[in-house]
């Protein structure tokens, strides 16, 4: 689909906008007086690198943690790798044509750090270009640009020597971003350090169902600290180099409810949210870790030096939330919780429940926790279904269902007063989706593995649709 089969008439007043939202055969349409009709809310797809370039022994791009990971017999469904994922190092420029004739309006997508520099750190032009390349042809089609500079594909040979358990990975991070904002300074809108470290920290060093592999409740804690050292030291890099361009960072955030009014239940879902939020918000916002972090891993504290913490906290432009579910835990008798799957929810094909209530409470209690709370962007949001294509169309009616009660959680923040700028779906495209290989479909596009076909999905014509109705009623 692209804009121009959409036939709109010229609309301004607010109830042509009522209208609009009352078309029967579009479920997508948010109603009159969303702070989605903003042309300044940004909507956006989101992607990955290891998830969707493949060539991953092209031009001299290294090896990742993910490529050894996924080598592994026994820890990718099916064995899969991503090899050849989408192909899109090879596809950039349909995928990027596919972007537009979306609609979507900006682009969140991360840089291969393997692909960029060698193993002394010097850099490596044929990758550098390819990021160039893609991001001169986004600003050429208007679409905003957002770069995450780590999204999960550490160089193997920084894990040789001890990966983010060592202090010294967050300086050779620094000096990887140092790099990519000199080469490709004044191209991105927006930079990203890292994306979700609680997922790099947990599932790679502490119970292992990420690379690499380790599984460690220590290790976890030491590594979460050099990440966001990292972070601190990336940032400082970035506003150096690129000082017209916002900095910030994503993370993963986790709705934790009691089983139970019990004030053993009522503890323990705090202590998740603790292990899964302030774990990693504190640090950003507050400067420091939360004590009943220690409370609930006692003996797991971080080696942390002087001037780490004021490092980490460096000023954030904006903050990056990305949100998919909740979890409901009761009490463990101790410590900590364990998780209680309610019964009759609807879930995603990955077993999530579909929460869109937690995305709410979760921007409100942030809102009202963190007195400094930068402006937010949904940075990744969606669901998984196996998705097929049937005479070349996929109906992915559950998906529609989420994004549109997910932009409403959204919409109520908003009215809430918690300053959301803008959300990305996840994702542009299906891809390889880590541990769970090629099973598992999160896009809005379908992807053919085989011939690496492209079919939009009737998520992906519904969201085009609303944007072009959008861009015509600002006059655009």
């Amino acid at each position: 689909m692209t804009q121009d089969t959409v036939t709109l008439p010229h609309a301004t007043a607010d109830a042509e906008v009522a209208e609009f939202a009352a078309i029967a055969d579009d479920p997508f349409t948010p109603p009159a007086g969303s702070a989605l009709w903003r042309r300044d809310f940004l909507l956006g797809a989101a992607t990955a690198s290891y998830q969707i370039e493949g060539a991953v022994n092209e031009d001299g791009r290294l090896p990742s943690i993910w490529d050894t990971f996924s080598a592994t017999p026994g820890k990718v469904l099916a064995g899969d790798t991503g090899a050849v994922a989408c192909d899109h190092y090879h596809r950039w420029e349909a995928d990027l044509d596919l972007l537009t004739r979306l609609n979507f309006e900006a682009y969140r997508f991360s840089i291969a750090w393997p692909r960029v520099m060698d193993e002394a750190g010097r850099p490596n032009a044929k990758g550098i270009a390819f990021y160039k390349r893609l991001l001169e042809r986004l600003k050429e089609k208007g679409i905003r640009t957002f770069a995450t500079l780590y999204h999960w594909d550490l160089p193997q040979h920084l894990e040789d020597r001890g990966g983010w358990l060592n202090r010294d990975t967050a300086f050779r991070f620094a000096d990887y971003a140092d790099l990519m904002s000199r080469e490709l300074s004044g191209l991105v809108d927006a930079w990203m350090t890292l994306n979700e470290p609680w997922c790099s920290a947990y599932l790679g060093y502490g119970n292992g169902h990420h690379a690499p592999g380790l599984a460690n409740g220590r290790y976890a804690t030491q590594a979460m600290h050099h990440l966001l050292l990292g972070h601190g030291l990336a940032t400082s890099a970035l506003r150096a180099n690129d000082p017209a361009s916002a900095k910030g960072i994503v993370a993963n955030v986790g709705r934790g409810t009691p089983d139970s009014p019990s004030e053993a239940d009522v503890r323990a879902a705090r202590r998740f949210e603790v292990q899964h939020n302030a774990w990693i918000l504190d640090p950003l916002l507050k400067g420091e870790y939360p004590e009943e972090l220690f409370a609930l891993w006692p003996g797991a504290e971080p080696l942390v030096l002087e001037g780490d913490m004021q490092t980490i906290a460096a000023p954030l432009d904006f903050l990056g939330i990305n949100y998919y579910f909740r979890t409901n835990v009761k009490s463990d008798g101790a410590n900590g919780f364990i998780e209680v799957p309610l019964e009759g929810v609807e879930r995603t094909q990955m077993g999530w429940e579909v929460h869109p209530d937690g995305l709410r409470d979760l921007l409100i209690g942030f809102s009202r926790t963190y007195e400094n709370l930068p402006p937010v962007y949904i940075t990744e949001n969606g669901m998984a279904s196996d998705d097929r294509v049937r005479d070349g169309q996929v109906d992915d009616a559950q998906r529609i269902a989420f994004l549109k009660r997910h932009l409403a959680a959204v919409d109520a923040a908003i009215a809430a007063g918690v300053d959301v700028r803008g959300y990305f779906v996840w994702s542009l495209l299906d891809n390889f989706e880590w541990a769970f290989g090629y099973e598992r479909r999160f896009g809005v596009v379908h992807v053919d593995y085989d011939t690496q076909v492209r079919t939009p999905k009737r998520s992906a014509e519904l969201i085009a649709r609303f944007l072009a109705r959008r861009r015509a009623l600002d006059g655009a």
